[in-house]
């Protein structure tokens, strides 16, 4: 067995592509609002946080503005949580 190495590289996120033509407005909201609920679970759990007990609003708010986001509506938080809980 090979043992892992670690590249001293940083990683760079993949190229964005653009959302498809054509789709209802809603589509758009709700397709924007799963990827930023995504990337604030991501980054709780790279923080420590577990639990979807744990994720309060509060707390999924101050990833938010650490990632650089813009604050989540209570519907993302839930999301949030949702995503921490059965997300395994």
């Amino acid at each position: 067995m090979a043992a892992a190495t670690l590249t001293t590289k940083p990683l760079t996120p993949p190229q964005k592509k653009p959302l498809p033509a054509g789709q209802p407005r809603e589509w758009y909201v709700s397709h924007n609002r799963r990827l930023k609920a995504m990337r604030l679970a991501i980054a709780l759990l790279d923080s420590g946080v577990h639990h979807p007990a744990t994720a309060d609003n509060r707390r999924i708010r101050a990833t938010a503005e650490r990632i650089g986001a813009h604050a989540p509506s209570d519907t993302t938080c839930r999301m949030v949580r949702a995503l921490i809980r059965y997300g395994r």
